[in-house]
């Protein structure tokens, strides 16, 4: 299963560099405008969707915590369930901070371009 996991991992880095550099190499113009569609609906704010997974990250560690909690407190016996959606949070924030590497790179590397 891990062998699998990390297929599927090096699977979505392969598609999300892919995706990285075809917008790399896509002309200015092609880009959506930041306020395009009506009211705004096919807008895309790299702002809102790190918040969103901000809090998806933050909801799965809270829900994590309160499972080891009852466990603890002996108001359930799904030790196992407790177990999987720790380790489910943990993989979560791994993956958030892997996003976060990959951005800081990318900004280093945008800073770095001649003008």
């Amino acid at each position: 299963m891990a062998t699998e996991l990390a297929g599927l991992i090096r699977a979505d880095l392969a598609q999300l560099t892919n995706d990285a550099n075809r917008l790399a190499i896509a002309p200015a113009f092609d880009m959506p405008a930041a306020g395009a569609g009506a009211n705004g609906e096919n807008a895309f704010s790299f702002t809102q969707t790190m918040k969103n997974a901000l809090d998806s990250v933050d909801a799965e560690d809270r829900a994590a915590s309160a499972r080891v909690a009852a466990v603890d407190a002996g108001k359930s016996d799904d030790l196992v369930g407790a177990m999987l959606a720790s380790q489910q949070a943990s993989l979560s924030f791994s993956m958030l901070v892997q996003v976060r590497n990959k951005v800081m790179g990318a900004v280093d590397e945008l800073i770095k371009l001649p003008v």
